[in-house]
């Protein structure tokens, strides 16, 4: 990936201020060796599930919608509803967000069926899109939070914390991070640069990928980071001693889901602000990263979309980490659709 200094050029006004400076990492360090072992992990741990699937055996999913119903047969606890889309055609598989098994359960693209089914492939154009609207918001959090963890100089500690459950009425999606600068305000400029590469990220189309896994195998993955080993026993506790894992490109994070399934549905996308939390949360400080997006789906004139913008600088009145919160975002892939009313 391209040093981050070679984009600050296109900006008249210098765009690093003396305590801080982006860039995205070009040779192996310590912080690119802990990625490859946790993606090393964790891409394991798939081919080893993969594998005792064992006999495969055959189940019926019924598809519901356009462009017509229709039996599918497919290979229990290897298909996906996105492999089911990719006979329904370009049209249906390209604008599924997420699946919806039997009328009530939420289900990511690219998580195997365990059984026959009903199926519906829910998209950005229902008449009610809260379900939607969810999964896109909660994965751009996911998608922000693998941009920041590569975006700093090596002399500054980052250590994610967590991102709080979607709410598109607060106006931004959110990922709060524990950095080694102790009063940081980022640049206008310094926001344009994270905004140009989280779109690129989005723009290499990486497919979002998921798995669930033991707490053990969780707790080896973020040894180093001690907000997730914090997390962990407690997601665990409320989901069968397992813990839910994403994964878009290399970067590998924790959350309930489910998420779109590919990069490439993010449209417009925006690094709006960086707060400072006043938590009671030891070490380094916490910062709240804050952003708008739109679904590539959604075509929105720049007016009204600068309005979004406005009110995304705006602190997200999402939940404070604390020393007693843990993570709400918990591990279970299935969530129930919430009544709207």
């Amino acid at each position: 990936m391209n040093c981050l200094s070679n984009i600050s050029r296109q900006f008249k006004k210098p765009l690093f201020n003396e305590s801080i400076i982006f860039y995205f990492r070009r040779h192996i360090n310590n912080s690119c060796e802990e990625s490859k072992r946790i993606y090393e992990l964790f891409v394991a741990e798939q081919k080893r599930q993969k594998e005792a699937v064992g006999r495969i055996e055959k189940i019926d999913v019924f598809y519901e919608g356009p462009p017509e119903n229709v039996k599918l047969v497919m290979n229990k606890n290897l298909s996906t509803p996105y492999d089911c889309a990719k006979h329904l055609g370009s049209t249906v598989l390209n604008r599924a967000v997420v699946g919806l098994l039997n009328h009530e359960t939420l289900w990511h693209m690219h998580r195997p069926l365990p059984d026959s089914c009903t199926l519906e492939l829910l998209h950005y154009h229902l008449p009610n899109p809260a379900s939607v609207n969810k999964s896109f918001w909660r994965s751009c959090s996911f998608i922000l939070g693998a941009v920041i963890l590569n975006a700093f100089k090596d002399n500054v500690r980052v250590n994610l914390h967590s991102f709080p459950s979607p709410n598109v009425k607060t106006g931004s999606f959110v990922y709060d991070v524990q950095l080694s600068l102790d009063d940081w305000k980022p640049t206008t400029s310094e926001l344009k640069v994270l905004s140009i590469e989280m779109i690129k990220f989005c723009q290499q189309e990486h497919h979002i990928k998921c798995l669930n896994v033991e707490k053990e195998l969780a707790l080896d993955i973020f040894s180093t980071n001690p907000h997730k080993t914090q997390q962990i026993p407690d997601i665990a506790a409320h989901n069968s001693d397992k813990i839910t894992l994403f994964k878009v490109g290399t970067h590998i994070d924790i959350s309930r889901g489910p998420m779109v399934p590919n990069t490439s549905h993010l449209g417009r996308v925006t690094v709006t602000n960086v707060i400072k939390l006043d938590t009671d949360i030891p070490g380094d400080p916490i910062y709240r990263f804050q952003g708008v997006a739109l679904p590539k789906a959604i075509v929105l004139n720049h007016f009204s979309y600068s309005l979004l913008e406005e009110r995304a600088r705006n602190l997200n009145s999402g939940r404070i980490p604390g020393v007693q919160e843990v993570d709400t975002e918990d591990s279970s892939l299935v969530t129930r659709v919430a009544h709207q009313s």
